[in-house]
Order: structure tokens, then sequence, then C-alpha cells
């Protein structure tokens, strides 16, 4: 029982710990001056100072002002080196939600296994004549089962909500860097034909 539950208590810091994360780090929040950003491009405005400062920078945002920033050399490189360390943040902490996911039914299946063989123990030294005692250390054994069970479902619905945030926020990286390298292509065309 101490290893699962200091699973739980693992698996418990790291969901909230992600929960304020996802909570400040709300991609869709950043929609709107993504956009501005993006217009004031494809007009032929070029974001300043006091453009960044005043807006909420965001992970695609920051991505984006990257690309800008190396517009006229690996524009692509820039903004994908900061959406993977955005990706790594976001991912922070996945790993053991998941090991734990895995880990807890088992170690819950190890309990049962070690009380249900110190049952059978009872029973070869006291006989069948006090079965009380074998059938208690059955139900006590098999606790850790359903406490193992109940860390593993505990944790897994946050993870997979917070994986599909992380996909989403892979989307949202894809789509607006997607947008920016092909504004880029137009204002350097429209340079060339100029």
């Amino acid at each position: 029982m101490w290893p699962l539950l200091l699973c739980s208590i693992t698996a418990l810091t790291v969901i909230v710990e992600r929960a304020i994360f996802w909570l400040r780090a709300d991609i869709a929040r950043d929609r709107s001056s993504i956009e501005k950003l993006l217009e004031d491009y494809r007009l032929g405005n070029a974001p300043s100072a006091e453009h960044r400062k005043d807006l909420p920078q965001g992970a695609v945002y920051r991505m984006l002002l990257s690309g800008l920033a190396h517009e006229e050399f690996s524009c692509g490189r820039a903004m994908e080196t900061v959406a993977l360390d955005e990706l790594k943040k976001m991912r922070r902490g996945m790993n053991i939600l998941d090991t734990i996911i895995t880990a807890a039914p088992m170690l819950g299946i190890l309990g049962t296994v070690l009380g249900i063989i110190t049952s059978f123990d009872v029973l070869g030294q006291t006989g069948v004549e006090d079965p009380k005692a074998v059938v208690g250390g059955i139900a006590q054994a098999l606790i850790t089962t359903a406490f193992g069970l109940a860390v593993s479902i505990g944790a897994l619905f946050p993870f997979n909500y917070y994986n599909s945030r992380i996909e989403g926020a892979m989307e949202q990286f894809e789509n607006y860097g997607s947008r920016l390298e092909i504004l880029q292509d137009y204002a350097r065309l429209a340079r060339e034909r100029a």
C-alpha cells in the first residue's frame, strides 16, 4: 500500500501542476492577438516593440515572432525550434502520469498476490478449522488491487485530457506557422515583381 500511496500523491501533484500550467497557457485566448499579428504582416506592417508588449505572448505568438525575426533566413526552423521548446514544456510530467497509470494496477495485483500467499500460509499452519482468518486475509489483500485501479483510473482521465491539449497545440503551431510562411512567400513574390 505504501508504494500505491506514493503513486497517488505523485499523480495528484502532477495533475494539479499541469492544470495550473494549462490555465495559464490557454492558447485559445491568444487567437485574437495572433490573427492581428498575421493581418498586420499581410498588410505590410511589421510588428513593433509596442505591439509585442501590449499583447499576451502565448506559445503560438512567441513562435510567430521568432519566425518574423528570422524572416530572411530559416523562418521555418526558427518557428520549429520555438514550437519544440513549447511542446517540451507542455509534456512535462506526462511520462510520470503514464508510468503511474501503468504501474498502479500492477502494484495492486502484487499486493493482492502477496496477501493471498500469506493467507494460504496461515491456512497451511492452522488448517481448515479457522477459515475466517484465511477469508479475512484474502479480503484485505484485494484492497490493494482496488486501490491500484482507483489510482490508475483517477490519473487516466487527466492524462488523456492533457494529451488532447498537447495535440491541439501542435495543430495550432502547424496551422499558424504555415499561414505565416504562406504570407511570407506572397510578400517575397510581391517584392520580386516590384
